[in-house]
């Protein structure tokens, strides 16, 4: 029997190597740029407290190709998409979500992040049948807000997540409803497009085989060939990452106190929602030089909200063709001390 602990495995196995992999030709590279230009034209004034927020989005280097990719190409679809987005986030402000807002959801280990399969996409656990609250607008705050950290978990050149969902123990008063499957439906297909890379389903009980019928119609095409029912979890996550409930080797003991914090410091989120700055010399898309920590490696106390200069704009509008070859992912321990650096 592997030995129980409470570490949350925030990085890939060494040696993982990151796919998919994508390639982008000269004209949906012109495509690419398109759709930034036209983003910048929506962009909130700089006068506007959210505006920096917005910006970092826009410069995450995965925004543009996942929303071209997710409309098929179409310039006109993919603007229709990211204006809709730029809409929801103004008025959700999923990045600026506190901890401490959400962090009654996840007294049970209803959701948790812990692992990475074998692509080096970061694993999100869902036990409906460790359902602690009522139905209401935080119980969704708390998925986006997890949703989020995964995001910040995904190694370089990383874009999608795998959730599995384990209906064990999970009855129809613990089970989500229909019309609230269909709100989580809704922002996972229209605002995380592309983020979906699979949905594995274990341990269905006959009895809720109607749930998936009646969110069926709701399902786009492209999330239904996401979905497996009962795979065998070990094709897909290696050993190590994969929970022991699952048969892996990873014997995780869920304690509340212990994951929250383990996932804030990773994930390096301050308590009034924004990221804990860390200064470090190769970290240029952070924060503009002015933002940085006096101390190199320690951790600047100022959340970023208290920081009156923006987000400096490194990114490039278009990114560049990726290489054929997979990216290896050279994955090293991180010092626990320090919350990891803003992601860019």
């Amino acid at each position: 029997m592997p030995e129980k602990t409470n570490k949350v495995l925030t990085t890939p196995e060494s040696g993982t190597k990151v796919a998919p992999v994508f390639e982008y030709s000269e004209e949906q590279q012109a495509q690419l740029k398109a759709l930034r230009e036209y983003a910048e034209t929506l962009l909130l004034p700089e006068t506007d407290p959210y505006h920096p927020w917005e910006l970092r989005w826009l410069n995450k280097p995965d925004t543009m190709t996942r929303y071209m990719r997710a409309a098929k190409w179409n310039l006109v679809d993919g603007q229709k998409r990211i204006k809709a987005t730029l809409e929801w986030r103004r008025e959700f402000k999923p990045d600026l979500i506190p901890p401490e807002e959400v962090k009654i959801e996840s007294e049970t280990g209803k959701i948790i992040i812990n692992g990475f399969d074998k692509d080096g996409r970061p694993i999100i656990y869902m036990r409906p049948g460790r359902e602690n609250t009522e139905t209401g607008p935080r119980q969704l705050r708390h998925l986006v807000w997890c949703l989020e950290r995964a995001k910040d978990l995904m190694p370089p050149g990383q874009e999608s997540l795998v959730i599995v969902v384990d209906y064990k123990s999970t009855t129809l008063r613990t089970n989500p409803s229909i019309s609230v499957a269909r709100k989580v439906l809704h922002i996972l297909q229209q605002h995380y497009v592309e983020t979906l890379g699979r949905a594995l389903v274990v341990n269905l009980p006959m009895l809720l085989n109607f749930f998936y019928k009646g969110i069926s119609p709701f399902l786009d095409p492209v999330t239904r060939d996401k979905m497996r029912f009962n795979p065998n979890l070990l094709d897909l996550i290696p050993a190590a990452q994969l929970d022991a409930d699952f048969g892996g080797v990873h014997a995780y003991e869920f304690e509340p106190e212990s994951y929250w914090e383990q996932i804030v410091t990773a994930c390096g989120i301050a308590p009034d929602g924004t990221r804990v700055a860390v200064e470090s010399k190769s970290d240029a898309t952070s924060l503009s030089e002015e933002t940085s920590a006096s101390t190199e490696g320690t951790l600047n106390e100022k959340p970023i909200s208290e920081i009156t200069t923006k987000l400096s704009e490194t990114t490039t509008a278009a990114p560049a063709v990726n290489e054929k070859a997979q990216v290896e992912v050279n994955v090293v321990a991180a010092d626990e001390t320090n919350a990891k650096a803003i992601p860019t």
